[in-house]
């Protein structure tokens, strides 16, 4: 397991660019609320903790993580420097999981290979809720604070390379 021994929201301050200045849009899928508003509160925490102001960071609701396609790209046409995917599939008894994990993957990949706004995938596809919870603010820390980061990192690219 690539969480087994790493926690997610360990990151060294030192070396995240100065994010004051960026704008940052954060789409939020409604389904398995209890697990996306922890992602949520990751992400959002990291984003504040490294300057950016409240003003700086727009969240929008989506119903489900098929949706945050569609959300992300309009997302990106608010001038946001970078955007953040948040969403949560868990493994069910049908190949519903299959398709919406191989969807929102692609889609989350296209945006990024069509479009000059990063799109950050934060989109936990765990066997079971107690993965989910481990990874959002569990024992393995939060993935929601790692995407913040990596949408940092990826508005600095977008800005200064």
């Amino acid at each position: 397991m690539a969480t087994e021994n790493k926690n997610l929201s360990d990151y060294d301050k030192a070396s995240i660019p100065n994010a004051s200045n960026y704008r940052f849009g954060i789409v939020v899928s409604e389904w398995n609320d209890t697990i996306t508003e922890g992602l949520y509160k990751g992400a959002y925490d990291a984003l504040i903790e490294n300057g950016v102001d409240d003003n700086n960071i727009i969240r929008w609701d989506v119903p489900g993580s098929f949706e945050l396609i569609y959300g992300c790209k309009k997302m990106q046409e608010q001038m946001v420097n970078a955007v953040i995917a948040i969403g949560s599939v868990i493994q069910g008894e049908t190949k519903h999981f299959d398709f919406v994990c191989e969807g929102v993957t692609q889609g989350i990949k296209d945006l990024n290979v069509m479009r000059e706004t990063p799109v950050i995938f934060c989109v936990l596809t765990d066997n079971n809720i107690q993965q989910s919870i481990d990874r959002s603010g569990g024992k393995h820390g939060n993935k929601g604070t790692e995407a913040a980061i990596a949408a940092i990192k990826m508005a600095e690219l977008r800005e200064n390379k």
